[in-house]
Order: C-alpha cells, then structure tokens, then sequence
C-alpha cells in the first residue's frame, strides 16, 4: 500500500482485516511509527479499531520503503501546480519505487485521483525501465468513492468502478477487490475508469455551483435561498442542493481541475461552476466585512464576531481545502482592534488559529457567523438578538 493517508490506511486496515499481508509504505517516519504502535494519525470512526487489530494479529505493519508483494497499490496525493494543474509526481515516484520489486504476474493498480491517460503513462514509464515486464504484469485504476466519517462502511459496500490497461489486467482486478467489497465492481477500461472519477465529483460540483448561485441571486432578490429551495423540490423532477460557503475537500474542489486543465475548450460548464464555488467563499468573506462596518457604524464600538466551523464538511475534522478555513483566513487579513472566536468543534487545537468553545464564542459574541452546519451549532439558540450570518442553513435546521 503506497501511501498511508485518509483512503490508503482504512484500505490498507480492511485488506489486513481479512487476513491478507499488508504492508503499508509512507514517506512520513511519524505516521509509519504511529501504525507500527497500531494507533491512527488521522481521524475516522472505527479506524483506530481496524488499524490496532490488523497490526496486533500480525497483518498490518509500516515502512518508509516498500517491500516485494503481489499486489501494489498506489494511494498518494495528486496535488496541483500553478495554474491549477495537475501534478502526478507522487504517483510517478511511487511506481518506480516499486519498478526494481516488480515480477511477472503482479498487479498494479493506481487509486490516486489522476489525470485522464495516468495509468497509461505508467505503464509505459513501467515498460521502460522493466521492458521484460512487457505484458506479463497487469495494470488498472479503481477510484475510491467514500465519505468522510464512514469510509469504513463504504470501503466494503460502495460499488467500484475497475478499468485495465487491457481486458485480462481489469480481470485480475475485479478478482482482488472481490475478496474484500460487497458492492457490485463495474468492469471497463483505465482511460473510462479515470474520467469516471473526475466526471462523478465535477457533475457535484456543477451542482453546488447552481445552488450558491441561487444564493448569491436571493440575497440581492431579498428571497430566502432555504426557503425557496424547499418549495422547488416539491416538483417530482427537481432536486437542487443546498447552497454553503463554498466547496471544499480533497474531491469535488479538486477533481473538476483534472478535466479543465486538459480540455479547457471543451469543460465550459465544469470550470464555471469552480468559479461560482470559489467566488461564493470570497463572497461570503465580503458579507462579514460589510456586517462588521454596519454594527460599528449602528453602535459605536466595534464588534466581537464568532467564526463557527474550519473543516469542509459538517461533523467532520477535516479542513483540506475548506472554504471554511479560507474565509477566516480572509476576515483575520483585516482585523481592526475587533476580537474574534473561532471555533471547530471537531479538533482540539490548530497550529495558526486559537480555538474558542463554541458555547462561549455564541454567548460572548455580537456577530455570529455560521460556516459549518455542525450538530453542535444547531442546538443554540435561534431567537436572538445577536447578528447572524447563516451560510450553511443552521437557522432553518429544526
């Protein structure tokens, strides 16, 4: 398992599980210590269970190098250049990490997000320096598709889709994954499978866009978003999303980059619709500089404003590319003499921001701004005389 992250380590753990030899490769001596002590370093219901059970029983064990397998699973980042392309280098370092490991009979299979034509390229880069590797080992992409806060669930009862570099590598494939997912494995090609992905989180990510727009639309209309959405979905054919402030995670604020980067002629709808979602967060950002003005102006003094939630999801702790985080980040760039509480209720401490409760920050605060639909937020109270700024739909959660 190259790459022991949010998705490689639970895959990693539910491989074990089934007493199958795992051994987890990771650049980061902390996070290979961490496993090898059979604890977790990132936060997931039922991880730390699955991950200190595979390590106790013998079937789970962490390296900063990777060993000699049958099966190689790639599960690294794919992060971005500038101008928002991608960039596969971890995907490329980890396959020639394993290039002098390779046999005839392996499988390899990439699960990182990539580009459309990676697992191709991989396969020549393979073929390269191993040409006596030259079709006698197989090669496919199967993209993860799980939630965070239930990946250990939707590791076995998702459905995968499964694509091979030919039809004998999407066979071997299939058969490994059925030996630990219950969901239906959806046989097709690499260059299918890898588009699948990005296509699955650009299609939520176009519609997101439509809801924040309508957002952005009756806020100036003078119209309740919520409300309005509502209404419209009474139509049997209509199901519009509820709007945020912003789109954020390692998926659908990523994924849509993938397609736009290689066909910006072609991906007109997809790369708006990234517009429509960033702009939102910096709209939002504006909304709160302009409600901290009018209480100065209104009252003389200036504000105490509670920023509630960092992460980019509710109930959740993680703040990858959070619209969230971004938009403090944004208000904090104009703090004039205000005092501000922020509050993420889903981790005890962060290394820029000083973490407030979120019951003291409502009580002590005179602007309240809702970023995450967190449960914890929707137990406060309602009826108040504080100023709310709800971004997430907290007001209207009974």
């Amino acid at each position: 398992m190259m790459g022991l992250g949010y998705i490689g380590l639970p895959t990693a753990a539910l491989i074990a599980g089934n007493k199958t030899m795992v051994n987890g490769v990771d650049v980061n001596p902390k996070v290979v210590d961490t496993i090898n002590r059979g604890q977790v370093h990132i936060v997931e219901p039922d991880l730390d269970v699955a991950v200190s059970k595979a390590v106790k029983d013998g079937f789970l064990q962490a390296s900063l190098e990777p060993k000699e397998a049958d099966v190689y699973l790639v599960v690294v980042p794919t992060p971005f250049k500038e101008k928002n392309e991608p960039d596969i280098s971890y995907v490329e370092a980890a396959t020639k990490a394993i290039l002098p490991l390779l046999k005839a009979g392996d499988l390899y299979i990439i699960e990182s997000t990539s580009p459309i034509g990676t697992t191709e390229k991989m396969r020549d880069l393979i073929y390269g320096q191993r040409p006596e590797l030259m079709d006698k080992i197989h090669m496919a992409y199967c993209p993860e598709r799980v939630l965070p806060g239930n990946v250990m669930y939707e590791l076995v009862h998702n459905d995968r889709v499964i694509g091979g570099i030919d039809a004998e590598s999407t066979e071997k494939a299939v058969a490994f994954y059925a030996a630990y997912v219950k969901g239906e494995l959806h046989k097709t090609n690499a260059r299918t499978a890898e588009m699948c992905k990005l296509v699955e989180n650009s299609s939520r990510d176009v519609q997101i866009a439509f809801a924040n727009e309508l957002s952005l639309i009756c806020d100036k209309a003078d119209i309740n978003v919520w409300e309005l959405i509502k209404l419209a979905n009474k139509h049997p054919r209509v199901n519009i999303l509820q709007p945020g402030c912003g789109v954020g995670g390692h998926c659908i604020a990523v994924d849509p980059y993938f397609i736009v980067s290689d066909y910006p002629m072609e991906s007109k709808i997809i790369g708006t619709a990234r517009e429509i979602n960033n702009y939102k967060s910096f709209w939002c950002a504006e909304k709160v500089q302009s409600e901290k003005l009018k209480f100065e102006l209104e009252n003389g003094y200036k504000p105490k404003v509670a920023l509630m939630g960092l992460a980019f999801k509710p109930n959740i702790d993680d703040l990858r590319e959070s619209p969230a985080k971004y938009i403090v980040q944004k208000v904090l760039q104009n703090v004039n003499n205000e005092e501000y509480f922020i509050v993420e209720p889903n981790i005890d401490s962060h290394n820029v921001f000083k973490l407030t409760d979120y019951k003291t920050a409502f009580e002590e605060a005179d602007i309240v701004v809702y970023l995450v639909s967190h449960n914890e937020f929707k137990g406060l109270p309602k009826n108040t005389e504080k100023r709310i700024l709800d971004f997430c739909g907290i007001l209207e959660a009974k």
